[in-house]
């Protein structure tokens, strides 16, 4: 779900973990990132998510280089900030085929597929079932 803007040379892209979707909106700038409205620093305030959100561009040393604006929902903070790492680094792509293969080398291309598994029937969850007792 890519989509280039050729006249103004923005580029969009979409990232996904869990059940949090990210949409993503790259063009030329001073470097702000834009989440919902509010500064990344504010929406993930701890260091540990902010450096997810930052390491596409940290990688290729162009964290001054983009204005970022994201939208993001479903999901907790760190499926959130998954996914805007994924897209921040598929909206890379799109702008600059080069930073491919950094990017892939660094699994910042790859969609981490893992959800939750459904809680079956006759069992406590997913897989956990009742304790069995012989008498």
């Amino acid at each position: 779900m890519t989509k280039i803007n050729a006249s103004t040379k923005e580029n969009r892209a979409v990232g996904r973990r869990k059940s949090a979707a990210a949409r993503v909106r790259l063009e030329k700038g001073k470097g702000t990132i834009v989440v919902n409205g509010m500064p990344y620093e504010k929406y993930f305030p701890y260091f540990q998510l902010q450096e997810i959100v930052m390491s596409p561009l940290k990688m290729l040393g162009k964290e001054k280089d983009y204005d970022i604006s994201v939208k993001v929902q479903g999901g907790g903070k760190n499926g959130q900030a998954r996914a805007v790492q994924l897209g921040i680094a598929r909206a890379l792509v799109i702008w600059n085929e080069e930073f491919r293969k950094t990017l892939k080398t660094l699994s910042l291309l790859t969609r981490d597929a893992r959800v939750k598994e459904r809680k079956k029937p006759g069992l406590k969850k997913a897989r956990r079932a009742p304790q069995w007792s012989k008498r």
